[in-house]
């Protein structure tokens, strides 16, 4: 039995400062995604858990509503990933599970394409957008096992009136999964053949 265990959805402390610092209503989908990145690197710096991160902005005001960050080894919970966890807290803080109810709109912004278990939740969360950093191809050349998606996954989301933005500031999600090799970091659940 470990001593302490961080909740599912229970944020390291440092991410909250993270969240304090952001001010960007303007910002546009590089800058959120560097966010994403940034919460992808301190979470490896910080050895909190895997390199992903994950925010969900209202559309509209541009205002950040939610963060995530993996925590898979930290939570013992294997479904922990970083949207995961940013939809999540997103539904809890506003109080509603449909983050594209009347009145809302919402987007994913996602340091790397959504893993098979993410892209199941992306259509019921309620989000009309998904901004992708790294790809499919990245996390697995690292070891991820990133599971069975359809191929036109993108065109399947899009037909649900979601829209799908990929390889966005790419190459530097990219430089983060070396960082976590680098870091000797654990490619947990890795069952590929």
């Amino acid at each position: 039995m470990h001593s302490h265990h961080l909740d599912t959805w229970e944020l390291p402390a440092w991410a909250l400062e993270v969240v304090e610092e952001w001010d960007d209503a303007e910002a546009d989908d590089e800058a959120r995604m560097q966010l994403a990145i940034d919460l992808a690197s301190c979470n490896i710096a910080e050895g909190t858990g895997g390199p992903f991160g994950a925010a969900v902005f209202d559309r509209v005001s541009g205002r950040l509503v939610s963060i995530g960050v993996n925590a898979v080894v930290p939570s013992n919970c294997s479904h922990a990933h970083a949207e995961m966890m940013a939809l999540a807290r997103a539904q809890r803080d506003l109080g509603t599970y449909d983050l594209g109810t009347a009145g809302m709109e919402h987007e994913l912004v996602t340091s790397c394409e959504p893993c098979a278990m993410c892209l199941g939740a992306v259509p019921w969360s309620g989000v009309r957008r998904v901004v992708c950093g790294a790809t499919d191809d990245d996390a697995r050349a690292i070891g991820f096992d990133e599971g069975d998606r359809a191929p036109d996954w993108q065109e399947s989301l899009q037909s649900r009136g979601i829209e799908v933005v990929t390889s966005v500031c790419r190459a530097a999600a990219r430089d983060v999964f070396q960082q976590y090799v680098d870091a000797d970091g654990s490619i947990y659940n890795s069952r590929e053949s």
